[in-house]
């Protein structure tokens, strides 16, 4: 299965929706490269980037589950790299 490269761009606005937001990217965890999480306190926000390796269908649902977030934005930017799964599971 096809994989690309992309990166998340996450303005959390709703501190109540962390532990919701945290709970979505353990569950994607396996195609997570990496996570940077900037606390914003002057203006009592948190900025979260995500850098992701996946199915172009496992990046779409994991943004329209994080959009769903009460408080939570998100945008996504996909590079034009494209790799194969390592794995028959696709994962």
């Amino acid at each position: 299965m096809e994989t690309r490269v992309a990166v998340m761009g996450i303005i959390v606005e709703n501190m109540d929706s962390v532990e919701l937001l945290n709970s979505l990217l353990h569950e994607f965890g396996e195609y997570i490269i990496g996570r940077m999480g900037i606390p914003y306190r002057r203006r009592g926000i948190s900025i979260v980037s995500i850098a992701i390796d996946a199915p172009q269908d496992v990046i779409s649902a994991l943004a329209g589950k994080i959009g769903n977030l009460d408080g939570i934005s998100v945008k996504t930017a996909y590079s034009n790299v494209i790799g194969i799964s390592e794995n028959a599971n696709g994962r």
